[in-house]
This record gives C-alpha cells, sequence and structure tokens, in this order.
C-alpha cells in the first residue's frame, strides 16, 4: 500500500502568496496575543488513502517528529514512523512552501534530484491544529497528516542589576 503513496509529505517551493481564511485569526481582543501559523507543529497522525484498495483507510501508528513553517516560505520537516522492527524511519526535508487559498505547495531536493508535491491544509487559530492534505498517485489517493503546535518556549528571564 505505501509503494503507490509518497510518504515522504511536505515538499514546498516559493513564498507566501496570499492568506487563505482559514489561517487567518480572528481580530485580536485586547493583550491576548494571537497564535502565529508560521511555527513548529508537532506531528500526531497520518492516515494513507489508497482508491487502488478495497481496504479502508490506513491510519500509521506511531508517527513522531515536528515541522516548522517560516514567514519567509521556508520549511523543515523531520517526520518520523514505526518501520521494520520498531525501528523508526526519518524522513527528513528542507524546502520551501507557497500558500495560495487552501491549497499548499511544497518544493525540496532529494536523491532523485527537485521534486513538489500539492495538496490542501485547514489550519484552525483556536485550537493551534493544522491538517494537510498530500495528493498522491494513481489520482485520489492522498496523505492526511494532522499536526498541533508546539507550545512557544518561555522567555528568558533578564535581572536587571541593582544600583547601590
Amino acid at each position: 500500500m505505501f509503494s503507490r503513496f509518497s510518504l515522504p509529505l511536505l515538499v514546498a517551493p516559493g513564498l507566501l502568496l496570499a492568506w487563505p481564511a482559514s489561517a487567518q485569526a480572528p481580530a485580536q481582543s485586547a493583550g491576548v496575543p494571537l497564535p502565529t501559523f508560521y511555527t513548529t507543529y508537532r506531528y500526531t497522525a497520518y492516515t494513507v488513502y489508497d482508491t487502488t484498495s478495497l481496504d479502508p483507510p490506513t491510519r500509521v501508528s506511531g508517527v513522531g517528529g515536528t515541522l516548522t513553517l517560516r514567514p519567509a516560505g521556508t520549511y523543515e520537516k523531520r517526520f518520523t514512523i514505526p518501520g521494520n522492527n520498531n525501528v523508526p524511519m526519518l524522513f527528513k526535508q528542507d524546502g520551501t512552501f507557497t500558500l495560495a487559498g487552501d491549497s499548499v505547495r511544497f518544493a525540496f531536493h532529494d536523491q532523485k534530484g527537485a521534486d513538489v508535491q500539492r495538496g490542501t491544509f485547514r489550519f484552525n487559530p483556536a485550537t493551534r491544529h493544522l491538517t494537510i492534505t498530500i495528493l498522491g498517485y494513481p489520482a485520489g489517493n492522498r496523505g492526511v497528516y494532522e499536526l498541533v503546535a508546539t507550545e512557544p518556549a518561555p522567555a528568558a528571564k533578564i535581572e536587571k542589576k541593582r544600583r547601590r
């Protein structure tokens, strides 16, 4: 089943073209900072839809890793799934991404050269949840990734020196 779908998700070239409505945050209320779309996300689920099989979608257990999306349109993906004998398989990608409406395009280079993956995304600023669907081959196949933004690191405290 996995041979027909490109597991290395998230490929991306380009810069942000347009803010999709799903990625826009509501108006900020007084004193409450809004979550940002551009951050590091943790993978929480991965489901493979294979239209060439009568089997139901395959929810891959034990996924892990992170996806970092930067405002300049670059990304860093570190995605892991259990492999043979439960040895994790790491998919590492660095590239660029482009957003247009609810569409996403990832571009990267790997051992085979330049590659592009396309799909859609949904971002919920209230829950900081991101769903990315990457289109597969043949047409109709897809991989759905569920991610949650990681908590921002607390700001370091700077102690002021007291004058005597």
